[in-house]
């Protein structure tokens, strides 16, 4: 053909294998996480076909072909000679360690739900509207889970930290809401490390209530901590020390009235605390690895989610700070800034 270089193409064309390539081992790298064939490699060293075989209970001919599936990816590293295959430590901060910082397994639970979606969001590309939360099937579990290592490790060790005065009050006892708690990893994390607290977690979604206070129970924090259904936009109590949002705001159809609202709910010194992806203001500023990711979930989940409440204003994951202090202080909140931030989230502190 006229006007192609030859080069460009055959470079091209060498990126779209690797891309299509990770998007064959998806469904792969569930099996291994759902038969525990990463933590039994990482639990137990190097194994062959057979020996993996036998501690997970699997037939072997199944063990080889996805041994070598996963060193041709290289996730695994393969001894030719022995027909072993190990589990690199490092490899398994993002397989196999639930509690890491880099544990990646919730996002490729989150691809499959994308595609799930694919469908109705289809129709929503059509039509303009959206696709309703609860419609996505278990989304909120895979968002959950994807969500989960980051608050873990920064929640209580850096991002509370960061705010002005906030972890002498939940040291000495504070009433804080999380609102938008989905499945309720983050209420239950803010619970644990500050005892003399009070915690209510909020979410519009009946079954990631369900979910969270199942997870409540489960970790012996239900006699503490309770998760209602409510809107973001008519928190149901006021006098809040602290209010939360965790990686939220941009997923509601109205987050200029849920900040009217959580300004009600606060005390008069109060502070909001929301964190957000990290993005910068403009859309070059987010053209890298982690901009494509958010951009891609945000076309499947946040933007269709967002389109089918009220206002639908879809700010998008990568809204930018510039854009989130627009809507922060449309609420009444005279004191937006950015606390801290890593290399998924900004922390962003509001205050009247």
């Amino acid at each position: 053909m006229d006007g192609i270089d030859h080069d460009r193409l055959h470079e091209f064309v060498g990126r779209m294998l690797g891309d299509l390539g990770a998007a064959t081992s998806v469904a792969l790298i569930r099996l291994g996480d759902r038969l525990g064939l990463y933590r039994l490699l990482h639990e137990g060293g190097p194994a062959t076909p057979a020996e993996l075989a036998e501690r997970a209970q699997i037939d072997e001919r199944y063990a080889r072909e996805w041994l070598r599936a996963q060193a041709a990816s290289g996730y695994l590293v393969m001894d030719a000679a022995e027909d072993r295959f190990e589990l690199p430590p490092e490899h398994a901060m993002v397989f196999a360690v639930e509690d890491s910082p880099v544990n990646l397994m919730g996002g490729f639970d989150l691809s499959v739900r994308m595609l799930e979606s694919e469908a109705a969001v289809e129709q929503a590309f059509r039509s303009g509207g959206g696709v309703d939360w609860g419609e996505q099937g278990c989304i909120f579990c895979a968002v959950g889970r994807f969500f989960r290592p980051g608050y873990i490790n920064n929640l209580v060790q850096s991002w509370i930290p960061a705010l002005d005065g906030v972890e002498d009050k939940l040291r000495a006892g504070a009433k804080v809401a999380d609102v938008g708690c989905g499945v309720g990893h983050s209420t239950l994390i803010m619970a644990r490390a500050y005892p003399d607290s009070e915690f209510v977690g909020y979410d519009f979604h009946d079954g990631s209530i369900e979910e969270a206070n199942r997870h409540a129970a489960n970790h012996g924090l239900a006699d503490r901590v309770r998760f209602e259904v409510a809107r973001a936009q008519a928190v149901p109590e006021t006098g809040f020390d602290l209010i939360t949002c965790f990686d939220c705001l941009h997923d509601m159809g109205d987050p200029a009235g849920a900040a009217r609202s959580i300004r009600g709910a606060l005390k008069p010194d109060g502070t909001w605390m929301i964190v957000e992806p990290l993005a910068g203001d403009t859309p070059a500023d987010n053209m890298n690895p982690v901009g494509r990711l958010y951009y891609n979930a945000s076309t499947m989940i946040c933007v269709p989610t967002s389109k089918a409440q009220e206002v639908s204003t879809a700010l998008g994951a990568q809204a930018g700070q510039a854009r989130l202090t627009e809507v922060i202080r449309s609420g009444g909140f005279n004191s937006v800034r950015r606390a801290t931030e890593g290399p998924f989230n900004m922390i962003l502190e509001a205050t009247l």
